[in-house]
């Protein structure tokens, strides 16, 4: 499959000038100091690399009155950027580490943002009949395994979006047998730049089949015995 270019445009780049993301921007830093969220901390690279990364989804799909669930998204990313563009999307995030979730609940409150919810826990624990939208996962896993993880979770024809750098063909490759299983499809490949030098790739993949209920496994077996 051809990639899809997305072009940068000043629309997309003036939504970063919402005063929210200076405050996501203060208290990354201030918490990167006392645990480890992000090993990008200059703000102009915080604002490429997580902030424009992260939102660059909203070119993609319409997000008003979605619902997301960002598995592992560690410091928020793409959810919560994601969630400031578009105020009315629904977003639920789990992530393994409770120091995480912690944070993740004092800045929501400092921005003062409502309608997410924040699960301490692992996704193939969470509840199966709670389905979505969109489920995002940005530099979590091999595709393979993240497909396990994220395809039970979306509803009949929404969608699983995998962040990943450029070089994702012999990922994406390796995965499609795997995303066939699960009753995912590739729809298409979306390629941008976050700056003049770097360019990322969104691999969406559309829940055509409902997903066998042995799926996902628990995480030793995926790892031990990928799809």
């Amino acid at each position: 499959m051809n990639p899809t270019i997305i072009k940068s445009d000043q629309e997309l780049l003036g939504l970063l000038k919402d005063p929210k993301f200076s405050i996501y921007y203060e208290n990354l830093i201030s918490k990167n100091q006392v645990m480890n969220l992000t090993n990008i901390t200059e703000k102009t690279e915080v604002y490429e690399k997580h902030f424009y990364d992260s939102i660059i989804l909203s070119k993609v799909f319409d997000l008003k009155n979605k619902s997301l669930l960002d598995i592992g998204a560690g410091a928020g990313f793409p959810s919560l950027p994601l969630k400031i563009v578009e105020p009315n999307l629904s977003v639920t995030i789990i992530d393994s580490l409770n120091k995480r979730i912690n944070f993740l609940q004092e800045l929501t409150q400092k921005l003062a943002i409502s309608d997410v919810l924040l699960i301490h826990g692992r996704a193939e624990e969470m509840d199966k009949t709670n389905l979505y939208d969109l489920v995002t996962a940005r530099a979590v896993a091999k595709l393979n395994i993240l497909s396990e993880l994220a395809l039970p979770f979306v509803k009949l024809n929404g969608f699983f979006v995998a962040y990943k750098s450029i070089k994702y063909e012999e990922e994406l490759q390796e995965a499609i047998s795997a995303i066939t299983k699960l009753g995912g499809k590739l729809e298409n490949i979306y390629v941008y730049n976050i700056n003049s030098e770097i360019k990322h790739t969104l691999i969406v993949i559309k829940k055509v089949k409902t997903t066998p209920t042995i799926y996902p496994r628990n995480f030793g077996k995926i790892k031990k015995s990928s799809l």
